[in-house]
């Protein structure tokens, strides 16, 4: 007897997706702005197998800490005080007593109970489908609501969480979608970003108040806003929170403006924690953060409690600021340090891109599936450490470009 084959490709289409998009990859390595291999030479500064020298406008080491002294003095003394790079196996059943006392660190830094991970995307591999059985819930499975523009690293576990739940895609930002929804079902979660790696910010008076109404669970990625903006590096969505309760979790990339490796989960409590610890699959198999990423990351934490943190993301804020005088982009007046300049298609994005690195500037061309199709655009972004003159010649470059390409596509 043939059995009916269940529904396919409701969450994802890679078939369909890399048929659209695998061209425009090849022309962004033909472009030679994808598939580099760089040395360091310097503070955001690359030399590229083609024997460019780069200035780095699509990192994520928003204040310049990949870099630091301290940091990486920070990892080479833990390599040496363990004379191991890891202990190997499950952190649940033996781990090395520095991870247990970074951890320890991380929670008094952001007043939670926190766990760290390999990176932010195993944190959340492991935890989202937790969270869609109900074990965060009272037994209760949540629907499932994520935002359409929640990170690949979220968005692409939907299909895990509907075989616990239902699962909603929402537009983005859409307050009253949400609140129909919580007004329909008792239990919902909501997940998405506090900043959007393709610009923008949740609507964080918004969901506190859906949360405090209806009891929205909230799972937020604050990856491009650690360390970058809040008190000693707490972000964006932490900072609203007076006590982080048991109906919301943060996941956070230790690797962006922290400086070190790694993700890092914010946790309202003990219990949820050894829940994750021991169920959560991705964010706990056989390999921890090695001894030099603990190192690091302890620096990292030393620097947050100084008044350089402070002096940082000032310096962040001032080149954002300069940035935006120059260049007007949707994401003008916003704290994050990501902005996009739109191209519309993907051909002109790479071509511009690969134009700006002929000229010594690497940025990222972002095209479908990263965006829509159709809303290609060349993605920038800043750090604490760029010097105003740098960027105000980037911004005459990139005007340039566009009045000379925006003519002949006119033309």
């Amino acid at each position: 007897m043939n059995l009916p084959l269940p529904s396919l490709n409701l969450y994802s289409n890679y078939r369909k997706v890399i048929a659209l998009a695998d061209y425009d990859w090849d022309i962004a390595e033909l472009g030679k702005v994808a598939g580099l291999n760089v040395e360091v030479q310097g503070a955001n500064h690359l030399l590229d197998q083609y024997g460019r020298e780069l200035h780095h406008f699509c990192t994520t080491s928003y204040l310049g800490l990949d870099h630091h002294p301290a940091l990486l003095e920070g990892a080479i003394a833990a390599l040496r005080e363990t004379g191991s790079l890891r202990v190997a196996n499950s952190k649940n059943r033996c781990k090395l007593a520095i991870l247990e006392q970074y951890e320890t660190e991380l929670s008094r830094l952001f007043d939670a109970v926190c766990l760290s991970t390999l990176s932010c995307s195993a944190a959340s591999a492991g935890i989202l489908p937790l969270l869609a059985s109900g074990i965060f819930t009272e037994g209760h499975p949540p629907v499932m609501v994520f935002d359409r523009m929640a990170h690949y690293s979220m968005s692409h576990l939907k299909a895990a969480c509907a075989d616990e739940t239902r699962v909603i895609t929402a537009p983005h930002n859409d307050m009253d979608f949400l609140e129909r929804t919580c007004q329909q079902h008792a239990r919902v979660a909501y997940v998405a970003d506090g900043a959007y790696s393709m610009g923008g910010v949740a609507n964080m008076e918004g969901l506190l108040y859906l949360k405090e109404r209806y009891g929205l669970f909230l799972y937020m990625d604050d990856s491009h806003a650690l360390s970058a903006v809040g008190q000693q590096g707490a972000g964006l969505v932490r900072p609203r929170m007076a006590a982080l309760e048991d109906d919301c979790l943060i996941v956070a990339s230790l690797a962006k403006s922290f400086g070190a490796s790694g993700g890092l989960i914010m946790l309202g409590n003990e219990r949820q924690k050894k829940l994750i610890q021991r169920y959560g699959g991705p964010s706990n198999w056989s390999q921890s953060l090695n001894c030099a990423a603990i190192g690091a990351g302890r620096a990292s934490i030393r620097l947050h409690h100084s008044a350089e943190l402070t002096t940082l993301q000032a310096s962040l804020q001032a080149n954002i600021r300069l940035f935006d005088s120059l260049i007007s982009t949707e994401q003008c007046h916003s704290n994050m340090a990501i902005r996009l300049i739109k191209c519309g298609q993907a051909a002109l994005a790479n071509r511009i891109a690969s134009e700006l690195a002929e000229q010594g500037f690497f940025t990222s061309a972002v095209f479908f599936p990263v965006v829509a199709q159709g809303k290609a655009a060349i993605r920038i972004t800043l750090r604490a450490d760029m010097s105003p003159a740098l960027i105000q010649r980037f911004c005459e470059v990139m005007t340039e470009l566009l009045r000379t390409h925006r003519c002949d596509v006119d033309d």
